[in-house]
Parts: C-alpha cells; structure tokens; sequence
C-alpha cells in the first residue's frame, strides 16, 4: 500500500508532459472535527495517488486545507472522495483562474497541529461565530461604504504584487503577526465600522473573522473564497474588479493574474515588475521580485554573492551552507538589505505599467509532445536561448514547443542549433543547446519536442 511518494519531482514531470493532458489547479479547505487524522490522511493519500492528484495538503483535528493538481478528466472522480465525507458535501473547490501542468509535482499530505499556523487558542473563543461571506458583487458593494475598512489578511509578499484598492496590507511574514497588529490598529472603529476582510482561498480569514469578533467588533464580513473565488466570479459575471494586479498562489506559479495592473518592482532594479524568483542558491532561496532583465543578468540570483556561490563546484557549496539554517530550512520572504526596491506595509493602488498578454496555458494541449529539457539562460541581447537536453533527442527539422506561466505555448521549427557551442543537425541527452529565439524566456520555462 503506497503512503508515500516514490518519483522525483523531475520523473513526475516527465510523466505529465508525456501524458499531454490538462490539469487543474484548484484548492479548498474545511473546518471539521476530525478524530484520527493520520488515518484519514492516509486514506485520502491512498485515493488521490490512484487519480494522480498531486498537491500539498495539512490535515489537522481541526480540519483540512489543500491546493492541488488534479487530471481534468478525473476531477468529479477527485469531487466524490470528498463527498463520500460528510464535512465536505459540497465543499467549494476554488479552481485558479490560470493553470499549469506543473503547479505540483508531489502529492503531499501531512498531519499538523493546524490547518493554518494562525496562534490562537481555539478554546477561548467560538471558532464557529464568523463573519457574514460575502460573494464578488456584494463584496464590491460594501467596499463603496465610506464606514467599511478593508484588511488584506495576507503577508508582504502577497499584497505586495496584488491587493484590492484602500486595503490596509500589514507589513508582515506571517498570518498570526497580522491579528494583534489589526486589533490594535483598528481597537477604536469595532461599533461603528465594517470590518471587511481577504485572504487568498478564505481560510485565513475563516478564523480571523471569529477572533475578531471575539475581540468585540460588530460588524465583521468576509471574502467568500477568498480573491481565487473573486476572481472567477467577476470574470463569470463580467463586473469590475476591485482587486489590482496579481494573486500570489503556492505553487510552482507563485502568482496568477487578475487585472493588467503591474503595482509592483523588480527588487533589483526598480523596473515595474511582478513576478516571484527564489534565488537559485540553495544556500539562500530568497523569495523576491525579479525583472527579466536582471533575471538574465544575475543568473536568477538575489546578489552578487549568491550569483559567486552558484557558479562554484557544487562540492564547495554545500560546505558554505553545512551547519546552517539555509534553503528550505527558512523560507525568506524578500526581507534582505540587498533588494533595493523592496514595498511593504502601505501600497500604491496605481498602476506602474500594464502585462503583455500571453497566451493562456491552461488551454488542453491537443498535440503530443515529449519533455526535451530546460531554459538554462536567455542572452536578451542576442535573442539566443540556451537548453540542456535531459531527454530524447532533438533535430533540425523538428517542431519544438517552449512552454511557461509567463511565456504560454510557443512554437518553433528548429532551423538552425550549436550543440556544445558547434553547429550540429542533432543533440543528445547531456548536450548544451543554443539557438535563436525571436521572444523572451525563462528559467521557468520547458522545452518540449511535438510529435507528429
């Protein structure tokens, strides 16, 4: 009976490019008394693994809370191991409105003392007296209220690049530091005013709306579904949106878009900016804001130091990093005096510059195709993109598809390659690729070889 995961990351990417079919990226949590929750983890590991869920889950006695990648042909089937819970009948799954095959590459399910690290004591107040939901339209109306104060219950890192208009964006790490800053914040507005409050899927302010009406505020309300669900919603309904820029996700994607609006800058530049990069050193993993530009000059690093280190033996690196809290030890969210262009706590509601649009990947990609590789670098100057090949092999002649969440689907006849800096008609697994390509990419990007 397999509870565990048995392939890489890389091998289960592998699979889902072969496969060629869509997967969802959807999420959904659950408040519940749960009695034995490593059994029921268990079960649920064992029911998803069989649909080829993938995803990252915590189950707790107090619950669940889950972003996944489920197969599209295979999501009522996903639907009905929830249902067959009577907690979860009919349970809302927040389905992104952007989505890629990679948003996952693991199915993890993990019993936590918490669904959400939130530090509270469940036992000192009603977790069930929560505040009214409100849906996109209703929403939209009662932030036009000139007695509502809307909170972004999320950390820096989010709001930084998407917020709605007028929201107070606490400047912090964590969800549980917000709740004592708000309270003191707001102690003098909890008769008279609306407390309306967002998160990302709704769960954080599922127990911050029952806290807050505990602390004695009267008139609590919040984002049913959180901005996932919003977005959906006015798209659905074709009414405006009050939310600006981008939604920050946790996955692979790290950000979905919702308006045009970039509100944000690359980190290291200045330059209008929106989208996340964890340095590529492993001693760092510094999550920030990076332009393409500097993306391709720093190598996806956060400086020059971490640029030195990863160019270094790898023999090397790990010592620099051994007997240190470094990589996924601490998850550093852009608090670092190296990042110049650095916003947080009180955020501008105009826009900086406007997203190109791109050509949604969350279409089904109809052809079959065969993961060659990845985008190892990008020389912008040149307009020459350079690849290692990790499967197959690849020929003038063939038709290759470059495929990101920025990027989109982008095809290309193969006319002309160096193989390990010669010009060659065929690469091998192991080799070094370059040629042209008249767009921009990015390290997130994959190569792919389309079978006819």
């Amino acid at each position: 009976m397999q509870l565990y995961n048995t392939l890489s990351a890389e091998e289960r990417a592998q699979l889902i490019d072969e496969a060629g079919k869509q997967r969802l990226t959807l999420s959904f949590y659950a408040y519940a008394k749960i009695e034995d929750p490593k059994k029921f983890r268990d079960d649920l590991f064992i029911q998803w693994n069989q649909l080829d869920a993938l995803g990252r889950t915590y189950v707790a006695k107090e619950g669940i809370n889950a972003q996944m990648s489920v197969p599209a042909e295979n999501f009522e089937a996903f639907r009905e191991t929830l249902e067959a819970y009577e907690f979860m009948r009919g349970i809302r799954l927040n389905v992104a409105v952007e989505h890629d095959d990679h948003s996952f590459l693991k199915l993890t399910v993990k019993v936590r003392d918490k669904i959400v690290a939130d530090g509270l004591n469940d036992e000192t107040f009603d977790v069930t007296n929560i505040g009214v939901h409100l849906k996109a339209a209703a929403f939209n109306q009662i932030l036009e209220d000139p007695n509502t104060i809307v909170v972004d219950f999320r950390n820096h890192y989010e709001s930084e690049i998407g917020h709605f208009k007028g929201a107070i964006t606490p400047d912090v790490e964590t969800f549980r530091e917000s709740l004592p800053i708000i309270n003191e914040q707001l102690k003098d507005f909890k008769e008279d005013k609306n407390l309306v409050m967002y998160c990302t899927g709704g769960i954080r302010c599922e127990k911050a709306s029952a806290y807050f009406k505990h602390q004695g505020f009267k008139n609590v309300f919040q984002l049913e579904g959180g901005i996932i669900n919003y977005a959906k919603q006015i798209q659905e309904e074709n009414i405006e949106s009050k939310f600006i820029g981008k939604n920050f996700v946790f996955d692979h994607r790290l950000g979905e878009r919702i308006t045009d609006d970039i509100v944000s800058q690359c980190h290291q530049c200045g330059k209008p900016c929106d989208n996340h990069t964890n340095c590529l050193n492993d001693g760092c993993h510094l999550l920030f804001i990076q332009c393409d530009d500097c993306k391709a000059a720093m190598e996806n690093c956060c400086s020059t130091e971490c640029l030195e280190i990863t160019h270094l033996p790898l023999a090397e690196q790990v010592k620099l990093r051994r007997g240190k809290q470094v990589g996924n030890k601490v998850f550093r969210k852009g608090k670092s005096e190296k990042l110049k262009f650095k916003h947080s706590g009180e955020l501008s509601d105009k826009p900086l510059a406007f997203a190109n649009k791109s050509n949604k990947i969350l279409q089904k990609i109809k052809q079959k195709k065969v993961h060659l590789g990845n985008v190892q670098h990008y020389y912008v100057k040149a307009q020459v993109g350079l690849f290692i090949i990790q499967n197959y092999e690849v020929n003038i002649g063939d038709k290759i598809l470059i495929s990101g969440p920025t990027t989109g689907n982008q095809e290309l006849v193969l006319e002309k390659m160096l193989v390990n800096g010669n010009e060659n008609a065929t690469a091998k697994i192991g080799d070094k690729v370059t040629f042209e390509v008249p767009f921009r990419v990015r390290l997130s990007d994959k190569l792919f070889k389309i079978l006819e």
